[in-house]
């Protein structure tokens, strides 16, 4: 079984991986959805979020923009990560995922913005 988490704004896919107000996560099997749930994502502070990701088991995330030092943490709590997915509905990105059709371009974090990447 795969967790995969996305974190959410608005409905969408978050841009900024730290300031998700909710993480959708998903539970697959054999590419399938066996359950879906939406997590409360501890305080943004550095590595919390991560190493939250690690503890309730998440095998996956799926984002827009993420920080290096956290894409450093998730890989080593063996969390994949892919980066740069588009902003739209989680569902559609998590079946285009599952199908092998997520498209994904540059990691989103953008510093030139104002925000603050580091996780």
């Amino acid at each position: 079984m795969r967790k995969i988490a996305l974190p959410v704004a608005d409905g969408k896919l978050s841009a900024h991986f730290g300031h998700a107000p909710v993480f959708y996560v998903y539970h697959t099997e054999e590419n399938k959805i066996i359950k879906e749930q939406m997590e409360n994502p501890p305080p943004h502070e550095f590595g919390v979020i991560p190493n939250w990701l690690a503890e309730i088991e998440v095998t996956d995330l799926i984002t827009g923009g993420i920080g290096p030092k956290a894409v450093d943490i998730l890989n080593a709590r063996n969390i994949n990560v892919f980066t740069g997915a588009p902003v739209e509905n989680p569902g559609k990105i998590i079946q285009d995922f599952l199908s092998g059709n997520l498209k994904t371009t540059a990691n989103m974090c953008n510093h030139d913005e104002g925000h603050d990447c580091s996780n």
